[in-house]
């Protein structure tokens, strides 16, 4: 559903979600970065398990919540892809101290 338009350009960054490489554009947000690489949820809810994905890609419904450099609880909609970074799927809740 969600693709980059032929015409968009931009230096690749790389970085990996949940330990597998793939890259960005720069200036991309995660959750921008994940759609384009396919990935249709980055987190799963606390009570039912139930995927989650980007919503409004623009930081009110906390759908994209992931795990950005071993910091939980960060909206992938409003962080850019830096080189390197370690995005992880969030899974349930997060505890107080990780």
């Amino acid at each position: 559903m969600f693709r980059r338009l032929p015409e968009a350009q931009g230096e690749s960054i790389p970085f990996t979600v949940d330990g597998v490489p793939q890259l960005a554009r720069a200036g991309d947000s995660v959750a921008a970065a994940l759609l384009a690489a396919g990935i249709d949820h980055c987190r799963t809810t606390p009570v039912t398990g139930a995927p989650r994905g980007p919503y409004c890609m623009m930081g009110v419904c906390f759908d994209c919540l992931v795990v950005v450099d071993g910091v939980g609880n960060r909206q992938g909609c409003l962080v850019k892809v830096t080189e390197g970074m370690r995005v992880e799927t969030q899974r349930g809740k997060r505890e107080i101290g990780r």
